[in-house]
């Protein structure tokens, strides 16, 4: 059975639906022909000149990312910038690319749900639930709030999400010394989210991307960050989602090859 780009779509839409993305989000087939065939899909967290390569050099004519390369309309699309370059070089090569972002943060069994089963937890409630009237007496929302089983010290968990998340170095605020009894989960940027997780009880929360003046304050205020990272909070949960597209595909009869981008790195370094 031929898989062509439209099928993709509708697989990848309902294991994500759009419905659940936030407003200001965009979704979807970003460049592409709906009827064009598939040949085998390249997952990765952003859609790079070298992820584009990749794709290229693997005979990927499908590519799927987290992060929407087109986040806002652009005025042009010339070889001038960067976002030009790469739209040109897709449909030059004849490359589809989707992107399903905060839908599958949000989707039950998605980025969040991914992200806190690889850091050891199973029983979990949603942070903020979705404003999908289709969605809301469902598991689907934005962040997790997990109710530790016993209580551990914060040095403790540093040292489990740098294990469990495969990372050499985060950045923390907090005593080391100080008890964890609850933990709020937020995959890529959780700046906008750490009042609510202070009003529903967490004593920790584990993130990316949190600015020093956040820092600051709630150092103040006596809650931990973890602060893992944009990256390693959703290339790994990313890696696992993708593991439920091919078993998808798979029920539908269709075994196009899904790879792992191997190009796909933090843009972070640190010595």
């Amino acid at each position: 059975m031929s898989l062509i780009v439209r099928d993709m779509c509708s697989i990848l839409e309902a294991i994500a639906p759009k419905t659940l993305s936030e407003s200001y989000d965009n979704v979807g087939l970003m460049v592409g022909n709906l009827e064009k065939s598939v040949s085998s899909i390249l997952v990765a967290l952003d859609c790079t000149l070298e992820v584009i390569e990749e794709a290229k050099d693997k005979k990927c004519n499908f590519i799927l990312t987290h992060h929407p390369l087109l986040f806002h309309k652009p005025s042009s699309i010339t070889s001038e910038t960067l976002l030009g370059k790469k739209i040109i070089k897709l449909i030059t090569n004849d490359i589809n690319l989707y992107s399903s972002h905060t839908n599958l943060d949000a989707v039950s069994g998605g980025i969040n749900d991914a992200l806190t089963k690889l850091l050891g937890y199973t029983n979990c409630k949603v942070l903020q639930v979705t404003h999908a009237e289709e969605f809301i007496n469902s598991n689907a929302g934005i962040g997790r709030i997990v109710k530790l089983e016993k209580q551990q010290t914060l040095e403790s968990l540093l040292m489990e999400v740098k294990s469990k998340l495969k990372i050499k170095n985060l950045r923390y605020i907090g005593d080391e010394s100080m008890p964890i009894t609850t933990i709020a989960i937020v995959n890529g940027s959780g700046s906008d989210y750490l009042e609510l997780c202070k009003k529903q009880g967490a004593d920790c929360v584990i993130t990316g991307d949190i600015t020093y003046h956040y820092a600051s304050d709630y150092n103040e205020s006596k809650m931990a960050i973890i602060d893992a990272g944009h990256f390693a909070t959703e290339w790994l949960p990313l890696v696992e989602v993708s593991k439920q597209i091919g078993v998808e595909m798979a029920k539908l009869g269709y075994k196009n090859n899904i790879l792992i981008s191997q190009s796909m790195s933090d843009p972070y370094k640190m010595k």
